[in-house]
């Protein structure tokens, strides 16, 4: 086995408190402070002149698109300021006038940037110029972008196997870039291309191909907003979402009745103070939900499975639909019947008028229901199932493939979705290697490469060598914190494409590498000085332009498709009859070898250029089933949930309001009373009653699975409105609890929000 690269440096956050200061928790979310907070982050970070030009050009139709969530612009109109407070932290981190140069990493060396909270490491600034550490050393120097590709090229072409190189990719890469990248993987011979839909919606997308034969959602924003019924479940819009806080109010202005499904009553899924409205303003807030049910942790699938038998026993589904378009419709029948409603409230931890209450809304009117889900969903054992139990409902009521009904998973990072459609995926279709090898002149490898999980094992075991990151903190994402170092660590090159400072960056394979990129927002100019710009997909499949309009962070900083496509012509060279300097300066280029080998992308250039953009196809919304048997398939599986022992809790993980994804912008969670904090562990006061523990006692939490125990010490424990035997804590302090080995089945997605605990007093 490899031996692990020194310097060692620990590899999870510091585990020093930073002061708690405890609020009752929020009934509504948005209004006046989310805009003063939103103000407060963009012009301490940005100023007063860059920060107000990132915020004009922020979702604009010529202006750029947010670095943050895949949630869709309006179609119709857009207001002057479309964004939300999580947008405005995003750009606030992007366009900061704090910068990390060659001075800063000459000042402070590994073990010392190591000490540094995860917000300490955003709050450092851009990277300037791209760093390099050297076999041994304890402090990144500079480095000249060739001699960085050249180095990246004499490692992989040193390799025994294409294999043993891992590419990842983050949802902040654009479709050129996506596209870019996994066409030089594999004219590299791999199809290694983990990804961060592995640990989020791959869930999704595995449960959605094989019951409608799509991985992506079927409805639109008109669609949610016109919607009777929008189930929300396992999601906090407030927090990971907020822009669709709007159309929430206009489907409920509109008369749709919300129904929330979630452990923790989140502010965003309660109430909601649309921050450009007089009554916001004010203090006003539109109530959301109608009915709130606070499943226990993973006993969503026992009340999904409620809601289906209520309609069955009750008679109301759709016949005619279900005759038409499905099949498997016997066996689920069967096996709804057979289900025992006590079983059923027992696991769900909601009584049976309440599932039944939901499923009847469900049932009225036109039957114009949407079913909204995010990884409180997908990242369970039993994830793939859950979301086949949406489907089934959907195909039992025929709300789907119609207007104002349909699926809806919402996906987290701003292009997320468009990775996967530009081939961004260990396992990518028949169809689509043949396109690439017919537009490229090679032969594409056929056979699967590692997906996230997978690529942590082979580095861990030295079946992978080499480790490349289009965006992303790879370390922090990803779970099973302490394994995952120690995998990274017995690489001979980790490389990382990047705009800020992070944990990946100070555990290291024997030669590390940051190669720092343009942000969204930032200016990018073609060889003539002309400006150029990029796309990207939303969560509802509208592809559209992104133009960054801001002065760089540096002269030094070059985009993402130039940085691919300059490893690409280093690494291949004579190998290759791909013009990878010409797709690296011309994005028109790139655009044009889509669209021959990407379905959809007709005329990509011209149609990209209109305001908005436009959609791609979406069959099942058409009622045609890509799915092995022609047909919309229920899916019948036997009722699951984690079952804990009697002194274990289960522990979900997520993220605080003050975070997006693995960035951390501040140490406040507004809508959960939680001020200057992050090493917090939500627990119900019950439980803590029965462990003896008193509010904000420093805690230890254990956990334990095939034979390893893993821990994450002193986190206050704080007593929170949650159903008993549930507990919650921020990632990425709280993924060293989550086992490499512990995945949902079929997407193999870890289990972030199902993980088996034990609480004890710190020592």
């Amino acid at each position: 086995m490899p031996p692990v690269t020194p310097p060692l440096v620990p590899a999870q956050p510091p585990d020093r408190l930073t002061g708690i200061e405890l609020d009752d928790p929020k009934a509504a979310a948005a209004g006046v402070p989310a805009v003063a907070n939103s103000l407060k982050h963009v012009y301490g970070n940005s100023g007063l002149m860059r920060g107000t030009s990132a915020m004009l050009n922020l979702n604009q139709w010529e202006g750029f698109d947010c670095p943050s969530c895949a949630w869709p612009d309006p179609e119709d109109h857009r207001s002057a300021f479309e964004f939300c407070e999580n947008g405005a932290k995003a750009i606030a981190s992007e366009t900061t006038k704090k910068k990390v140069t060659p001075a800063f990493f000459a000042q402070f060396s590994l073990p010392e940037i190591a000490k540094m909270s995860d917000y300490e490491m955003d709050q450092a600034g851009r990277i300037t110029q791209p760093m390099v550490l050297r076999p041994g050393a304890t402090h990144y120097e500079a480095i000249a972008w060739d001699d960085a590709f050249e180095l990246i090229a004499k490692e992989l072409n040193a390799l025994a196997s294409p294999d043993e190189a891992v590419f990842y990719t983050s949802g902040r890469a654009t479709n050129e870039a996506a596209f870019l990248y996994q066409l030089f993987v594999r004219q590299f011979g791999t199809n290694n291309l983990p990804d961060c839909s592995n640990m989020c919606h791959e869930s999704s997308g595995a449960a959605l191909g094989q019951s409608v034969g799509i991985g992506k959602g079927t409805v639109t924003l008109k669609d949610l907003e016109t919607a009777e019924t929008i189930l929300i479940i396992g999601q906090n819009p407030g927090t990971n979402h907020p822009r669709m806080l709007s159309s929430l109010q206009r489907a409920v202005e509109a008369g749709a009745e919300i129904i929330a499904i979630n452990p923790m009553k989140e502010a965003g899924l309660t109430g909601f103070m649309h921050p450009q409205q007089v009554k916001g303003v004010l203090g006003m807030a539109t109530p959301l939900a109608k009915q709130f049910m606070q499943v226990r942790a993973n006993g969503d699938q026992a009340l999904l499975k409620g809601i289906a038998k209520t309609l069955v026993e009750d008679g109301s589904i759709d016949r005619e639909f279900i005759s038409t378009h499905t099949l498997g419709f016997a066996d689920y029948e069967a096996h709804l019947r057979s289900l025992d409603w006590a079983e059923l409230e027992r696991v769900s931890g909601i009584s049976r008028s309440e599932i039944e209450k939901a499923a009847r809304q469900c049932a009225r009117g036109s039957r114009k229901v949407i079913t909204c889900w995010a990884m409180g969903l997908t990242q369970h054992k039993n994830a793939v199932a859950t979301i086949q139990e949406v489907v089934n409902i959907h195909l039992l009521l025929g709300a789907i493939g119609r207007e104002s009904a349909g699926l809806c998973p919402v996906r987290g990072h701003s292009n997320v979705q468009g990775d996967r459609t530009m081939g961004v995926f260990e396992k990518m279709p028949a169809w689509f290697h043949d396109n690439l090898d017919r537009e490229f002149a090679f032969q594409s490898p056929r056979h699967h490469g590692y997906d996230t999980v997978a690529a942590i094992k082979a580095m861990h075991e030295g079946r992978a060598k080499v480790f490349y990151a289009l965006g992303g903190n790879f370390l922090q994402a990803t779970p099973d914190t302490e394994y995952t170092a120690e995998a990274l660590r017995r690489c001979s090159l980790t490389v990382h494409i990047c705009t800020k400072l992070n944990r990946s960056h100070v555990i290291t394979g024997r030669t590390g590498l940051i190669l720092p990129c343009l942000g969204r927002s930032e200016r990018d100019l073609d060889e003539k000085g002309d400006p150029q710009f990029l796309t990207v997909e939303n969560s509802m499949s509208v592809v559209h332009a992104s133009h960054g309009k801001l002065d760089p962070a540096s002269p030094h900083l070059l985009s993402e498709p130039q940085i691919i496509a300059r490893t690409a012509a280093a690494t291949l060279k004579g190998r290759t009859s791909v013009p990878w300097l010409d797709l690296g300066r011309d994005y028109d280029l790139i655009r044009d070898r889509i669209e021959r080998v990407v379905p959809g992308f007709e005329d990509f250039n011209q149609r990209v250029r209109k305001p908005g953009g436009f959609y791609l196809p979406n069959n099942a919304r058409d009622l045609k089933w890509d799915t092995a048997t022609g047909k919309a398939n229920f899916a019948t599986h036997p009722l699951s949930c984690v079952q804990p022992a009697e002194d274990q809790l289960v522990l979900q993980t997520f993220r605080s309001h003050d975070q997006f994804n693995t960035t951390v912008y501040g140490l406040n969670d507004r809508y959960r009373g939680i001020g200057n904090e992050r090493r917090v562990v939500f627990m119900n006061p019950q439980d803590m009653k029965k462990r003896g523990l008193s509010p904000l006692q420093a805690v230890d939490m254990v956990s334990e699975h095939s034979g390893q125990t893993r821990v994450a010490r002193r986190f206050l424990a704080v007593p929170y409105d949650m159903p008993a035997g549930s507990a919650a804590a921020y990632f990425p302090e709280a993924n060293v609890l989550v086992p490499i080995d512990s995945f949902a089945d079929v997407s193999l997605t870890p289990t972030s929000k199902s993980v088996l605990i034990r609480v004890t007093a710190s020592a």
